[in-house]
């Protein structure tokens, strides 16, 4: 089983310390040795905590920025490269008699006529 953080912490602190009180290391080198221990018990948190992060924003359905960048980025290029269709209304394809009495779906509009009282 894992130690825990703070178990981890006293044990290298009494490791230190009993180096220290036996004469086998100064004040300098267990200074020096605790404080590259402290940098990389900072760095693993902090790449822990990343990596939790990373995982919890991506189960939300989030991206990264770079990541958005890259799709709009590919977007342009698809764009850019496919060719441009010239959008052509039904009415412009259609005789003028005929507009007035289509719709758009190209069904014939029933026209009412008011009764003349």
């Amino acid at each position: 089983m894992a130690k825990t953080p703070v178990n981890e912490i006293f044990s290298t602190l009494k490791t230190y310390f009993n180096q220290l009180s036996d004469g086998e290391r100064t004040p300098a080198e267990v200074a020096t040795a605790l404080n590259g221990w402290a940098k990389e018990s900072a760095e693993s948190v902090k790449a822990k905590i990343a990596e939790e992060v990373e995982s919890t924003v991506s189960k939300m359905g989030f991206i990264k920025r770079e990541e958005y960048d890259l799709l709009l980025q590919r977007v342009a290029q698809l764009e850019k490269d496919s060719p441009k269709k010239k959008a052509v209304k039904i009415s412009e394809k259609l005789p003028k008699s005929a507009k007035a009495k289509t719709t758009v779906n190209g069904e014939k509009k029933k026209t009412i006529k008011k009764a003349s009282k």
